[in-house]
């Protein structure tokens, strides 16, 4: 083999080593790592999925237009209190009046509800219809 060769198979090499590792691939490999990571730990939890709440009391956010989490399950007789961190008003309102609707909400404001009766409960922001989530008791 003449010293040439040898260089040119090192420079394929070693290029074609640095395609690899180009920043979106890295990312990839990152992104893939920490799922498998959560998956062996046991934690495959994503956002949109209800969220488990404590048997005696439950916390919705107002915030950024949304309320957050958008969906959660509660057991019978828990109470919910919805917060607003918004700097506009909301009304918390029942979509078919199964709970008596919120006054309007400002910065800071809290309004809770207790559901002693086991169902699904659709709600949203009366001043911002688009706004809704739900609360599931069982």
């Amino acid at each position: 083999m003449t010293l040439h060769y040898v260089r040119f198979q090192q420079l394929c090499h070693r290029s074609a080593l640095l395609k690899c590792l180009r920043p979106e691939v890295l990312v990839c490999l990152m992104a893939i790592g920490v799922g498998l990571l959560s998956v062996m730990r046991g934690e495959n939890f994503t956002p949109q999925q209800s969220l488990p709440t404590d048997a005696s009391k439950a916390e919705v956010v107002i915030d950024n237009f949304s309320f957050l989490p958008k969906e959660i399950t509660v057991p019978v007789g828990t109470t919910v209190t919805w917060t607003n961190h918004d700097d506009v008003p909301h009304v918390v309102a029942s979509a078919d009046d199964q709970f008596k609707k919120s006054g309007p909400l400002d910065t800071d404001e809290s309004f809770s509800h207790t559901f002693t009766t086991a169902g699904n409960y659709t709600y949203f922001c009366s001043i911002h219809p688009h706004m809704t989530g739900k609360i599931i008791v069982k």
